[in-house]
């Protein structure tokens, strides 16, 4: 059995933001809105912090689950793809954590 990857939920998202009709979750967020999925995934991003400090590890895998679901569905709704995300992480690795945040500051 293959490993479920994030590739694999933004392909999956994919497929059904090309859906029509009234089947597809994913297609109503989309249609709503990036203002709408962003307020979704700021709501899961809640309920996970809300997990962790609960120390629930099942609640937050859960809501770790509808956080990544969600976080891809924004990024969707703003043309951006999850490469592109990976890019940027890719770039910030060539130097430490602190050293890239004060960086960021300057910019």
């Amino acid at each position: 059995m293959s490993r479920f990857t994030l590739y694999d939920l933004a392909t999956t998202i994919d497929a059904r933001a090309a859906a029509t009709g009234e089947g597809s979750y994913t297609r109503k967020l989309l249609d709503k809105g990036a203002e709408h999925c962003a307020k979704k995934f700021g709501e899961e991003a809640v309920e996970t912090v809300i997990a962790a400090v609960e120390n629930d590890r099942d609640h937050l895998i859960a809501e770790g689950a509808d956080l990544m679901f969600h976080f891809l569905v924004l990024l969707k709704s703003r043309g951006v793809k999850l490469e592109d995300v990976e890019a940027a992480l890719g770039q910030r690795t060539t130097m430490s954590g602190l050293e890239e945040k004060a960086a960021r500051k300057r910019d």
